[in-house]
């Protein structure tokens, strides 16, 4: 087991290295083969996964490191159900990708990063404490950001650019958040850390707590970066319309998830129980949920819509998570809502970014006015993306229907106890109530937005008679048999899923039980009595409303006797280009670079004052005063030609500039302002950095 588990994580990145070097010569003999290296991750996670149901859990592997910082992995059952999630979703995306690619360039290169990130992935879901995750979170970031960059064009470069700054950024802000739980705890690891916060935490010291805090809003920080989280969501929707289908797939199915793996371990570990936490899990949750959806319901872009969609998901997952803190020993519902919406919503977003790129691959373009009517008179196509539409929307008999039901009976749960005394927080009964409603809305939005896309592409005609004419055409030529299977296999996965949600989304949610500590048993739950179908009945008569009223009413106006989705939303509120790019590119890095010269000159005159007035220093030297050998022969000559001159052209406006001696005087004062330097604190300061990064270079090597 324990080499299995090993090579779950390094074996792909040996792959993708000779996978590679394969490519150079033999292109097909590639393909076949990163085919085989997913299939037979998927086959090892499977074994892995069905060794935990038969009692073979708790597995710890340990690979020894610098100054004892060794790289720690364990299994349990959500691990191994996550673990083999990512790799059957590699798995599928990889089989797509051989006809997705088949006229793209750089497809070595992008061979080799998707298996190099499948082994950084299953390394983060497989980390036994925050050292690992954080070596493995920032591998994933930066084999990912080249799929985002693979066009290599001016959109697709800006959006890497702004996926690598936002993980970048949160990658060292997570970085700190370690440095001050390992300095306050003196542990990293998982299991060592629970009950660190919350009603029965063992830490009592206030300044202790204080720092702690503080460690946990790091990690917040960086985790929420990469899983989407408002507000550091804004690399979401733009790269997904400029990367691959396949890594659209898997940027939003399972890296997210990555990210939502690092919140649910310092919620169900280190804030175990904490109410605080949960609100502030909860307020974010909210933020996310709504303004993924209001985002997605006015894009006209087919990925972009998807892209904001994930946001939106990702909220729903937080606002699970959420009330899991808030509901303490009693979130059994919270707990199994959160993980069946993570599962879900992986294989949610498989399906439907692989249809979008059966689209785009054929057409070469993602706006609905453009793409509209490309999925009539493909049955095949639209079975796929109708499964996706019913799944996310929360339609009963689907899976999506199962784990938002979950989530939203916790929040009444909690609003219950609430009620009877039993429970007690930041929020009253009315904010409760608010936020029940927002999560109903958020619901009907979701149902709306993809009911827009899904009439769009199936139903209506394009405006162009011609463009219908050749979309009608491709009929079965739309994709091969390769494709077709990975899209089928997963698509049917989403209505047996929803078909059977005890059996097959019950023992799904058991997996995840102990890594979350719920010691309560799960109530059953009458998945289709009216109470648990009252919640989606509301978000979808919702959501039929605002496609009726707000799409097509307000979002599709006439122009020249067509019909065309319009873009309603201001292109001015922009987080990125409103606030973050001219704050942190621009106004910060001026203001900062002014405090930093007013320090430094600061301190340097304060060392030059402390030397002429109480250190009384020497003098500084003078014996380079008459200059040096250069300066000397570098006079005489401009001073002869200076001689010639007069004597021939400059007869009436005589020079007489000693060049020797101007030189000399330059050399001196250049002297004197880099013995000054030498003495400075700056100086040293700067000497002793260039001292420290050698020391780490020596260590690490």
């Amino acid at each position: 087991m324990e080499l299995l588990i090993g090579s779950m994580i390094f074996f792909p990145m040996v792959s993708s290295v000779v996978g590679y070097l394969i490519g150079k010569s033999r292109k097909n003999m590639r393909d076949y083969f990163a085919d085989a290296v997913t299939g037979i991750e998927f086959l090892i996670a499977l074994y892995l996964l069905v060794g935990v149901l038969n009692g073979g859990g708790g597995i710890f592997v340990a690979f020894p490191g610098i100054c004892g910082m060794g790289l720690h992995f364990t299994l349990d059952g959500f691990r191994a159900l996550y673990a083999c999630i990512a790799a059957f979703m590699w798995f599928m995306t990889t089989l797509f990708s051989e006809e997705y690619f088949a006229h793209y360039r750089n497809r070595n290169r992008y061979y080799m990063f998707l298996l190099f990130t499948l082994g950084a992935t299953e390394g983060v879901f497989l980390s036994a404490d925050f050292y690992t995750v954080f070596i493995f979170f920032e591998i994933m970031s930066f084999t990912s950001y080249v799929w985002v960059a693979h066009d290599e064009k001016k959109d697709s470069l800006r959006a890497a650019n702004t996926y690598l700054g936002v993980a970048v950024i949160g990658g060292l802000v997570m970085l700190m958040g370690i440095f001050l739980l390992q300095n306050t705890v003196g542990t990293l690891m998982f299991d060592e850390l629970i009950g660190l916060s919350g009603k029965d935490a063992y830490i009592s010291d206030p300044a202790a707590l204080q720092i702690l805090w503080a460690a946990g809003i790091c990690l917040l920080f960086g985790f929420g970066a990469k899983a989407g989280a408002f507000p550091l969501h804004i690399w979401l929707p733009k790269a997904h319309p400029v990367a691959p289908a396949p890594a659209s797939a898997l940027l939003s199915g399972i890296l997210t998830k990555a990210g939502m793996f690092g919140i649910l371990v310092l919620t169900s570990y280190l804030f175990f129980g904490d109410r605080y936490w949960g609100s502030l899990i909860l307020v974010l949750g909210v933020c996310t949920m709504v303004t993924g959806a209001v985002l997605a319901l006015f894009s006209v872009d087919l990925k972009r819509t998807l892209a904001c969609s994930s946001v939106s998901q990702i909220g729903f997952i937080l606002v699970g998570v959420g009330m899991l803190g808030l509901l303490g020993t009693e979130n059994a519902s919270a707990v199994r809502g959160s993980i069946l919406h993570m599962v879900n919503h992986s294989l949610l977003k498989l399906v439907l970014f692989m249809a979008a790129g059966v689209v785009f691959m054929n057409v070469h373009k993602l706006n609905l006015n453009e793409i509209r009517g490309f999925g009539r008179k493909k049955p095949l196509l639209h079975f796929i993306f109708l499964m996706g539409v019913l799944g996310i929307s929360g339609v009963p008999l689907f899976n999506g229907y199962v784990s938002k039901t979950l989530i939203h009976e916790s929040i009444v749960e909690y609003m219950e106890f609430m009620r009877t005394g039993a429970a007690s927080g930041i929020f009253d009964g009315r904010t409760m109530q608010g936020i029940e409603w927002a999560f109903l809305v958020s619901g009907g939005l979701t149902a709306a937005y993809m009911l827009k896309l899904y009439i769009a592409l199936f139903w209506e005609k394009n405006e162009d008679a011609k463009v219908q004419e050749t979309f009608d055409a491709l009929k079965g030529n739309y994709m091969n048999r390769a494709s077709a299977s990975a899209l089928t296999i997963s698509a049917v996965l989403l209505p047996v899923m929803g078909l059977f949600p005890n059996l097959i989304l019950g023992a799904v949610a058991d997996l995840g039980q102990g890594f979350m500590h719920v010691t309560q048993e799960a109530h059953p739950v009458n998945w289709f009595g009216i109470e648990s179908l009252e919640g989606a009945g509301i978000s979808l008569v919702i959501g039929a409303a605002i496609y009726l009223l707000v799409v097509r009413m307000w979002m599709i106006k006439k122009e020249n006797g067509s019909t065309l989705y319009v873009n309603r939303w201001n292109k001015y509120l922009d987080l990125e280009n409103l606030i973050y790019r001219p704050i942190l590119l621009k106004a910060l890095p001026f203001v900062l670079g002014v405090v930093c010269r007013v320090l430094d000159s600061l301190v340097d005159g304060i060392v030059v004052f402390l030397r002429k007035t109480v250190y009384r220093d020497s003098k500084l030297p003078h014996e380079l005063e008459e200059g040096n050998r250069f300066t000397h022969m570098a006079g005489c000559f401009v001073n002869g030609v200076e001689r010639i001159l007069n004597a021939t052209i400059w007869r009436k406006h005589q020079r007489t500039v000693d060049y020797e001696h101007k030189y000399a005087l330059m050399h001196e004062e250049w002297s004197e302002e880099q013995t000054i330097i030498g003495r400075s604190l700056s100086f040293g300061l700067l000497l002793f950095c260039v001292g420290l990064i050698i020391t780490v270079v020596y260590l690490l090597v």
